[in-house]
């Protein structure tokens, strides 16, 4: 995928309001740990995430992606009615139907021609909604979309803590454990023909993907049957197997990536990566050759956010003058499935 007239016009997140911490979690399951003999503090050990966020209980998803787009778009010289196309692109909807996107578009004032949908690819749901926008642009269909998310993890750590309770042992906590790194949070990106602002800035030069399908089953989340017509919240990952095969297909597309942009490793300034924890920081940057000082990480605060991760990421990088100007960017996502995609950035 190459582009040629494909900008990144605003960003805008909003933060959830709740801070979890680490230890907090580990309170909870205080009597799994005492009958595992697991000390306290593992699990900021395990993953490098001392706190994450939650909504408050109820909060509506359509909520923190509307906040977050109302901060995108007041940052930017679109008008909602200029927005051709806007995606909502989470792992957590509002309901099966109508999409998410349909609340968010009604109360921003979208423009009524506007293409509005949903999509759905795990971790990876607002990069490839920049994508399905940013070839909608290139090929001069529009001038302006927006891709927005809200991620909440309180559901399903709740949900979890009362399985693990109910079931303490060490295999079922280790299934968990990526399921404890998951915070909350909305983001929002505009993209635009670079139309709309003088001079335009932050342009998309190209991107790659790559699949590794036959893994599919190594991170599941969703509504499992109880055996008595009732339904439970259920998530499970196979951590190793996600570490291991995923920086596997991360170091299949960084070459791919490379080979696209016309790129070497060097001539890259800075990283935006989708955020998991500390081990898989660790492990994909050594993969591909990239020092720690050209990553910007918020993962220890925020945790995972799903798709919500990657934007939020950039969004806060740049607010703390960490992006800059001409600099070589990547945007670099990875999603249960398996499915990794990368985007290169004349910033």
């Amino acid at each position: 995928m190459k582009y040629s007239k494909v900008h990144l016009e605003s960003m805008g997140y909003e933060l959830a309001p709740i801070v979890v911490t680490s230890r907090e979690l580990e309170d909870r399951l205080a009597a799994v740990y005492e009958r595992l003999r697991i000390s306290e503090g593992q699990l900021e050990a395990w993953t490098g995430i001392y706190e994450r966020r939650w909504w408050e209980p109820g909060y509506p998803l359509s909520k923190g992606a509307i906040a977050a787009a109302k901060k995108a778009i007041a940052a930017s010289n679109v008008r909602p009615k200029d927005i051709d196309i806007l995606v909502y692109g989470s792992v957590c909807r509002e309901y099966f139907e109508p999409a998410t996107a349909c609340s968010v578009a009604a109360s921003l004032g979208i423009s009524p021609d506007a293409n509005i949908h949903d999509i759905s690819n795990a971790c990876l749901g607002a990069v490839n909604g920049m994508i399905e926008i940013a070839n909608s642009i290139e090929l001069g269909q529009s001038r302006a979309g927006l891709v927005v998310s809200c991620e909440s993890a309180r559901e399903i750590n709740e949900s979890t803590i009362k399985y693990i309770l109910e079931n303490p042992n060490m295999e079922k906590l280790i299934g968990s454990l990526t399921t404890f790194t998951g915070g909350s949070g909305a983001s929002a990106i505009l993209l635009t023909d670079g139309s709309f602002s003088k001079p335009a800035r932050r342009r998309l030069l190209g991107g790659v993907t790559c699949a590794a399908p036959e893994f599919h089953e190594a991170c599941r989340w969703g509504m499992e049957p109880k055996g008595d017509g009732t339904y439970v919240e259920r998530a499970r990952t196979d951590s190793l197997s996600i570490l291991k095969n995923g920086v596997k297909l991360g170091s299949r597309t960084w070459e791919k990536f490379l080979k696209i942009l016309e790129w070497k490793s060097d001539q890259i300034d800075k990283l935006i990566c989708h955020q998991v924890a500390a081990k898989n920081r660790e492990v994909i940057l050594e993969t591909i050759g990239m020092p720690e000082e050209k990553d910007f990480s918020t993962y220890p605060y925020l945790g995972n956010i799903g798709t919500v991760s990657l934007p939020i990421t950039a969004a806060i990088a740049e607010e703390r003058d960490f992006l800059h100007a001409g600099e070589k960017v990547a945007f670099l996502g990875i999603g249960s499935g398996l499915n990794c995609l990368m985007l290169g950035w004349d910033w």
